[in-house]
Parts: structure tokens; sequence; C-alpha cells
């Protein structure tokens, strides 16, 4: 028993020699002599040169952190000075990095379970230089040395601590030329104090409209004590270029950035303008060395959504001038992360946008997901997604294509390489449109999918001048040239509100109903038309029409028949019923019927697409008793662009022979009542259920009593 506090005393003894002769060993060994080995070993680790050019010194420290009796151990201190990390072979400069001093300090006491616990990691003086060339290789990410004989000790990094220093990136892959300024503030500046400070900024540089739209409530970046208890301590100034845009930027950040635990949060502000888009971001950014999370407020603003595609690589589409707030979150891994800008407010042109998006990356694409809304929508705003901007838009974006001077359709090229960029599962609703007094659209709804270059929006539908517009579009971008499929159904469309400015529309109870489908390939409105093939129904009732009328509607060839027919006298027509079928851009008349108060109007014939050409015969048949002068048929002949409208040489029709004449059209008849919907006010849809109807059930006339107006040599009209 009196040997034990004699053994006790021994041990504790022993130990206190061993502490003291390491205390000794630190403070006065010249560490400058290990030099060498601690450059082969690193340099090896690193597969890139690495040396310590300056003094390697060590000193004791009390850890300020530590609590209790361990509060009293020192730890050792070490000080590299002049430190250099090498570059690989293809990179402009010789280094990766310089160092005027690295300094870290290790726990004594975790040594002896062979840990090495090194809480902060100090960077003096940081010249950082960052290359990406043309085949993507990047010197940022090193080839350490793999060992496979498990290793006893574990290293223990806690955070790494940043000093006034410089940064330069040279992307050659995406043309990005930054050179990056770090100062520190003389005083840290607490987390809230910069998060009013940079809301006020960002709001005031994208615009004040978006505040306006913004509830800040649902904006907040991440407001846990941790990051509320962390500040700002360094300032950053950026200046270069990317894209061949100039690029500016300003922003604050903490100092000490964690490298293995999420806590504390590292607070990151920022404001930049890449050409005239404009970002702004305040939050904070966690576990950054396992590329951890992200939680900011984000505000976004530009002269084209689509000019964000080279920075954030999603495809987005042309729009007006934009600005957006809302929350920015992301889960950041190796393969693949995940961004989500949540309760995001903005404005598009003067239309109001909101919802919720979110992007994954680590698969063939990114992939974008979401629901958006608005309030209310413009038009004009919408236009640009839809093809459907002014020439004067598209001269200021350098769109514009020479349209020829013999082609009446389009022929500008639909641009379809971004299809391919990204996928996409979006809705997209907007309660109130407001629209020009030409296009009455009320309201939209559609779901847009995109996987791998081939788009649907199923549905795109609308309400239209008191009816509807159903749609199903199918679009394969992948192709070439690109295929379209197109399902559409137009309901109840009330004649009064499509032409508002018509006098004699407005009395009127006429709806315009139709169904079409189509399919074609061509990366052009008129290449595809050139090559369509399905077929398009249309009934009109109760309306009126004048060579006014049409050329306010743009119809050109349409305009020159009826002023052949009518002049310029407004006309009522019953019931205006159409179904051409087309086959490779050749489109043919089953059935082209105008039920007018004096005649019966029998359009036969076709329209080539292709060429553009008309080949069409127009047979008035005048009804019972009148005396009127449409009894000679019209050919249409010559372009869309320039049609040569004339009169047949033949006979005159017989009057009352209409009926009997339209008797061979009553199986196309019968298809078209299929378009008309069943109204609960009979003056909706019954003229042309009537005029239909008695063409259904007309019998086939005998041969001679329809006879070729190219057979006899009566007068024309």
């Amino acid at each position: 028993m009196r040997r034990t506090p004699k053994i006790l005393t021994g041990i504790v003894g022993v130990l206190l020699v061993l502490i003291v002769v390491m205390v000794l060993f630190v403070a006065y060994f010249d560490w400058n002599r290990v030099k060498p080995t601690i450059d082969d070993n690193v340099s090896a680790a690193l597969g890139r040169p690495f040396v310590i050019q300056g003094d390697l010194t060590a000193a004791w420290q009390r850890e300020p952190a530590e609590q209790g009796l361990r509060a009293w151990v020192p730890w050792p201190t070490f000080t590299a000075r002049n430190i250099q990390i090498g570059n690989p072979a293809w990179t402009h400069r010789p280094q990766f990095a310089q160092l005027d001093a690295l300094q870290f300090r290790i726990s004594p006491l975790a040594l002896l379970i062979h840990h090495i616990d090194v809480p902060v990691v100090q960077l003096v003086g940081p010249q950082i230089d960052l290359e990406r060339d043309n085949h993507g290789q990047v010197n940022w990410e090193f080839a350490f040395q793999q060992n496979t004989t498990p290793s006893a000790w574990t290293l223990n990094l806690g955070s790494i601590g940043v000093d006034k220093g410089q940064v330069t990136v040279n992307d050659a892959k995406n043309r990005l030329d930054l050179q990056i300024a770090i100062t520190p503030f003389q005083q840290a500046i607490p987390y809230d104090q910069i998060v009013t400070q940079a809301t006020s900024e960002a709001r005031a540089d994208v615009g004040h409209d978006v505040a306006k739209t913004v509830d800040s409530n649902k904006t907040k970046p991440d407001e846990s004590a941790n990051a509320s208890h962390t500040s700002y301590q360094f300032a950053w100034t950026a200046t270069g270029s990317y894209q061949g845009a100039p690029v500016t930027g300003s922003g604050k950040t903490g100092a000490v950035l964690a490298v293995q635990q999420a806590n504390p949060p590292f607070p990151v502000q920022a404001r930049l303008h890449i050409g005239d888009t404009k970002i702004a971001f305040v939050g904070t950014l966690t576990d950054p060395m396992h590329l951890g999370a992200l939680d900011l407020r984000v505000w976004f603003a530009g002269s084209s959504m689509a000019k964000l595609y080279p920075i954030l690589g999603i495809t987005l589409p042309e729009t007006p001038p934009f600005a957006t707030e809302g929350h920015l979150s992301a889960e950041l891994h190796k393969h693949g992360s995940h961004f989500s800008y949540r309760d995001f407010r903005g404005r598009v042109g003067e239309s109001d946008i909101g919802g919720n998006l979110a992007v994954v990356t680590g698969g063939a694409r990114p992939r974008l997901i979401g629901d958006l809304h608005s309030q209310q929508l413009r038009f004009v705003d919408l236009a640009p997604l839809i093809g459907a901007d002014s020439q004067v838009q598209k001269e200021q974006r350098g769109d514009t294509v020479q349209q020829p001077t013999d082609k009446a359709l389009p022929v500008e090229q639909f641009k379809t390489d971004r299809l391919r960029a990204m996928d996409a599962d979006v809705t997209y609703s907007a309660a109130r449109i407001e629209h020009p007094g030409s296009l009455p659209i009320t309201a939209l709804t559609t779901h847009v999918y995109l996987d791998n270059g081939q788009l649907r929006l199923d549905p795109l539908d609308m309400s239209v001048a008191g009816g509807t517009l159903d749609s199903r579009v199918r679009i394969d971008g992948g192709s070439q040239p690109m295929h379209i499929a197109l399902d559409l159904k137009a309901r109840q469309l009330e004649l009064k509100q499509l032409f508002p400015t018509v006098q004699q529309m407005q009395s009127s109870f006429g709806q315009i109903n139709g169904d079409a489908k189509l399919n074609a390939s061509g990366n052009s409105i008129s290449a595809l038309l050139a090559d369509s093939n399905g077929e398009v129904k249309l009934l009109m009732n109760d309306g009126v029409i004048s060579k006014t009328l049409l050329e306010t509607a743009g119809l050109n060839v349409a305009n020159v028949v009826v002023e052949k027919l009518f002049g310029d006298k407004t006309v009522k027509i019953n019931c205006a019923a159409a179904d051409m079928a087309g086959e490779n851009g050749l489109y043919t008349s089953r059935l082209f019927v105008l039920d007018t108060e004096d005649a019966v109007i029998d359009v036969t014939g076709t329209i080539n697409f292709a060429d553009e050409h008309l080949n069409l015969d127009v047979t008035p048949h005048t009804k019972g008793l009148r005396i009127v002068s449409l009894r000679s048929p019209l050919y249409v002949k010559g372009t869309l662009k320039d049609p040569n409208v004339g009169v047949h040489p033949g006979p005159l029709i017989l009057r009352g022979g209409g009926a009997v004449a339209l008797a061979i059209v009553a199986a196309p008849a019968a298809a078209l009542l299929a378009v008309i919907v069943p109204s609960h006010d009979n003056k909706y849809a019954n003229t042309c259920q009537q005029v239909l109807t008695s063409l259904r059930s007309e019998k086939p006339p005998p041969d001679n009593t329809r006879k070729s107006p190219q057979g006899a040599n009566s007068p024309s009209r």
C-alpha cells in the first residue's frame, strides 16, 4: 500500500518533466531546420510545389476558448512566413497562392489521444489566383496523395480566418476575368445592421416597384441566434468583365470561415453589376468547405431575363425590364446541388410576378421546377415570350431578319438551342390580363414541361373574348428542323368582344367556334406552314363582314374577295363554316360556306403554303327570288402577298341553286356540327346549326343540275 503514493508521485513527476521538456523544446528549437521536410511532405500531399520562404517559429499561448483547468494549459502557436503554393503547368501564373504568413495553434492535450485539433488557421495577406481553362481544368482542385495505410492520427480543423488580400479569377471557359480586393474594417459591424442596410441599398438599386410588391417578412434570410450574433469584418470590391460585359461589385464578409462545422455561419453581402444586370444579396454561408448551404435574401434586376442565362445557367425567355426580390436557399454538394428561390415577388415590364422556383443540378442538365403566378399581366410584357414583340423591340435586340419581298409568311428563325440546355416543370397562371383592343385575352393558365429539348405546354388555356381557347402544344427542339404539334379548341368566342371597334358587331349574339390539329417541321412560321399536316375547322354565326373589317384584321386575300363580291357595304353573315385539310402544306377546302341574307357563297380549291400560291373558286348562289348581282363565280389566283381575284367567264348561276350545289358537302357539314357548343341561349348557336343541318340533309342532285362554269358563254356580272 505504501508503494502506491510513490508510484503516483513518480508518474506525475515524469509528466511534469515531459511537459517542461516539451515547453522548452517548442520555445527554443530552431524550427527552420524542419522546413525542408515540411516543404517536401506538403508538396507531395498537394501534388504541386509548396515552400516556406520565411521563418518558421513557435510560441506558447493560452487558448481563450477553453474553460476550467484546461484553460491553464498553454497551446503551441506556429507561424510560417512568406509561403508560396505553385500552380499546375497549364496555368498563366506560376503561383496559386502567396501568404505573408500562416498561423495556427494546436491542442497539446488532444495529441495524447492522436488527435490534431487546430481551432483556427489564420491566413495573413493572401494573394490567390483562380484559373479555369477552355477545357474545364481548374487550379483550385488538388490531387491529394492517397495513403492506403490507415493513419492513427485524426485532423480536426475548425475554421479559416482571412485577412487583407487579393484574389484574381481568370475563367477562360466562362469568359470571366475578375480582380477582387479584400480590406478589413477598423471595427466589426453587426449582422442585423448590414441586413437592414443591404436591403435598403438593394431596393434602391433594383427599383422601388419591387419593394412595393414584396412582403419582407417572407424573404428574410437566416435570423437564427447564430446568424444574428455573427458580424461582418471585411469589405471587398471587384472589377473585371464577364461574357464581354463589364463587371463591378462590392460587399462585406465575416472574418472566420467554419470548415468542419455548420456553425457559426459565415456572413456574406454583395452588390454586383454585370452589364445592365444587377444582382444583390445578403445572408449566410454555412459549412463552405463541404459545400454546405446558402441562406440569402436576393434581388435581381435587368433589361431582360434572358441575360441571366450566362450568369445562372438557367434558360429564361426574352422579357421587358424586370426586377425581383426573394429568399434564396441552397444545399450545395459536389455532384449536385439544390437551389430554391422562395416567396419571391417582382415585376416584368409593368406586370407583377411571384411564386417559388427551384433548380436542381447534378443530372445531365439543370432542372427548373416552380409555380409562378401574376395578379395582373400586361400582354405587351408577355409578347416577347411568344414571339409577338414589335419590330422596334426586335431591332433594339438586334433580332431583325430581312423578310423576302415575295413572301407574306414570316421567315425569321426560331431559337431552339437553349431548349436543350435545361429541363423544366413549371406552372404559370395570370388572373387578369391587360390586353390591346385587338386581342381580348383576359386570363391564362399553362403547365410547361421541358425534357432534353422536348417542350410541352399542356395545357395552354386562355380566356378570350368571353370564351375559351384550350390548347396543347408539343415542340421538339432537339430535332433539326424543329417539330411542332398543336391541338387547339376555340369555344364561344364572342364577336362583339373580338371586334369591339366594329359598331355592327356590338348588337350581335354571334360567336366563333373552331378546332385545329396540326403538326409540322420547320424553324420559322413560313417553314412550319409549308410542311404542315392536319385540319382546321371554324364556325362563325350571326356576324358581319366588310372590306373595312378585313383590312383591320389584316386578311389581305379575303379583303380583295369581299370587295369584288359586295363592294364597300357591310354584309350580315348568318353562318360562316370552314373545314380545310392539309398535307405537306397544301390545304384543300372540304367545306367553305358563307350564308348571307342574299346568297350562299361556296369556296372550293386549295391554298399552298409551301409556295404561298392560291387556287380557289368562289361561287355565289342567290336565294329565292332576290334580284342581286351575286351570280357569277370568282377565281382567286396569285400568292398570299399578291392575290389575283377575277370573274370566271361562264354562265349565270341559277337562283336557288345554292342548296342543290352544296349537297355534296353533307359529310363535312356533319363533322362541323360537333364544333358547335350547346348554349343555354339558343340565339348563340342556332343559325349555324340550321345551315349545317340543312346541308347535311340535302340529297345529291342529278348530274345535269350543276353545270360547269366553263361550259357556256353567258355574260358574267
